[in-house]
Formats: structure tokens, sequence, C-alpha cells
């Protein structure tokens, strides 16, 4: 049979103070609702509190005292003192196999939270836990993550939800949709919905920062003497004057048609590079042209970069 005062960590000797504050330290530790699903730990908590009971009344301390009850409350030998064993007189089962204790109970949770929750159960007697988040991926083009889009996924209990892509989202950027998760328990609140967005690569743009690229291919005719074509930006095509006499890697800066910042407050530009792209095969008469043209200029297009000297 165990003994009381060992199972409290206290001394026959105790006041009622020290054994009530041994009692709410332990009481907190081992309570089944911060350790669900524990079993040695639900045990202990039953032991506990059934010391608890015994050595917090004074009456049935003496009595256990002098050897009158055992450690379960029970009368022993042939004393006899009007007691009679019949549960728990100091408190009430609530709903895990009687080990509750009504006096300390709200005191107990009151020091856990601060105050703020007096009864750590919901309705029913469910302990009150918050639903388990859940995670989702979402796949977008460049474009849709660039500008902004609305996009529809289907959640875990089988409904779908409509979700808004912000301006400027990044790969692998995590969106919270608060209370979208797995429900709760005894009237917590659900969990949470985490949405990770994946941005699939895009043929032409490609993204730095705010900024977004182009490689531009242009002919050698439109490079020599100038051109105005229509490009594609994020948030749709605009007109583009290519100046004469450009090269390939010229740049053009196109400039608020990049990405918004997350917050909307500033915007990037489009640059565009040139390149000036043959033909896939010339005929004869370009290639005499270029040979009699070449023979009679200083035309070197390596002479001013340091690369050959």
């Amino acid at each position: 049979m165990q003994d009381l005062y060992k199972t409290l960590g206290t001394s026959k000797s105790a006041s009622d103070a020290e054994i009530k504050a041994a009692y709410r330290k332990l009481a907190k530790k081992y309570h089944p609702d911060l350790n669900p699903d524990d079993k040695a730990i639900e045990h202990k908590f039953k032991e506990v509190s059934q010391a608890y009971n015994i050595l917090g009344d004074a009456k049935k301390k003496q009595q256990y005292d002098r050897g009158e009850i055992d450690a379960s409350g029970q009368q022993k030998g042939p004393f006899h003192s009007g007691y009679t064993h019949q549960g728990n007189p100091r408190g009430s089962a609530s709903g895990r196999g009687g080990f509750e204790q009504e006096m300390d109970i709200g005191d107990i949770f009151s020091d856990l939270f601060g105050g703020r929750q007096r009864n750590p159960r919901g309705a029913g007697g469910v302990p009150k836990r918050k639903g388990s988040d859940v995670r989702y991926e979402c796949t977008v083009n460049f474009v849709e993550a660039a500008a902004g889009a609305k996009k529809r996924i289907n959640l875990a209990d089988g409904k779908t939800l409509n979700i808004t892509i912000p301006p400027g989202t990044n790969d692998k950027q995590v969106l919270r949709l608060k209370n979208q998760g797995l429900p709760g328990k005894g009237g917590a609140p659900n969990g949470d919905a985490n949405v990770e967005i994946r941005i699939e690569e895009h043929p032409m743009f490609s993204r730095k920062g705010y900024n977004v690229h182009l490689d531009l291919p242009i002919t050698l005719m439109e490079a020599v003497e100038g051109t105005t074509l229509t490009v594609p930006t994020v948030t749709g095509k605009v007109k583009v004057k290519i100046p004469a006499d450009s090269n390939t890697g010229t740049i053009l800066r196109l400039k608020g048609k990049g990405i918004d910042d997350i917050k909307g407050h500033n915007r990037g530009d489009q640059l565009i590079r040139l390149q000036v792209t043959l033909p896939t095969e010339t005929d004869k008469e370009l290639r005499d042209f270029l040979r009699d043209w070449s023979k009679s200029k200083d035309y070197d297009p390596r002479k001013d970069t340091g690369l050959f000297d």
C-alpha cells in the first residue's frame, strides 16, 4: 500500500499549507489535460489526487495517521469511527474515472493559464485543444505570381476554398489561412491551412528581385535601322521602340513594368536584352554583300574589348 506522504513528497509533520502546496504542484505537473493519452501520467495523477483527498482533510488525515484507514480511505482493523468510505467526499468524478478535485482544479488551471481559463474543458467535458494545421501546395504560373491571381484549392475535408495570390508572391512562399485547418476539440478553434506557392518557370520571363528580365530576338535589319515592336510584360503587351544601330546585349528598361513588392508600395522594372539573330540559313546574295561591305570598312568588334590584347 502506498505511503500518502511519499506520494505528495511531504513528511508526516508537514503543515496543511505545505500539503496543499505539494498537491497543487504535482497536480499541475501530472494533470491529464496537459498530458493527453499518457496512461502512466494519468495513473500518477490519480495517486496524487487520492493522497490529497485524505491528507487534505483534517479528520481523515488524523484517521490515516492513527492507522484507522488505509491509503484508499478504507477502514482498517477493529477501528470504527463512524466513517464509511463511499468514494470521494471532498471531490467528485468528472469524466476521468473520478480523480479530479473540485476545490483545487480551477485554481490549478488559473495558475497555468494566468486566470484566463477556469475550465480547461469544453462542452460535454471534452478537453479543449486547437485543431491541427494542414499543409497544401498550389502551383501558379509566372504571371499569376507576379501580378496576383485568384486560385481554388481542395481542402482536407473535401471542401474547396478560393485563395488570393498577392502580387509579387515568391516561389515556395507560404500563405496562412487562419482557421481553415482541422477542427478543434471542446470548442477550441480550428487549426490553420498553410498553402505553399510553387511558381512554374516561364519560357521568356525570369525574375531577379522585383525586376523581370526578357531576352528579345531582333533581326539584323531591325538592329541596324531600328523599329517598334510589341513585347509581352507581366501586365500585358506594350509597344517598345528599338533604337537604330542596336547590338546584342543592349538593355532597354520599361519603368514600372516589373513585379509589385508584396506590400504594394513599389514596383520593379522590365529589362529587355536585345539579341541580334541571323536567319538559320543565309543566302549567297547576303554573304556576298557582307563580304564586299566588310572589305571597305574598318570593322573589328573585338578591337576595344581588351580581351585579346
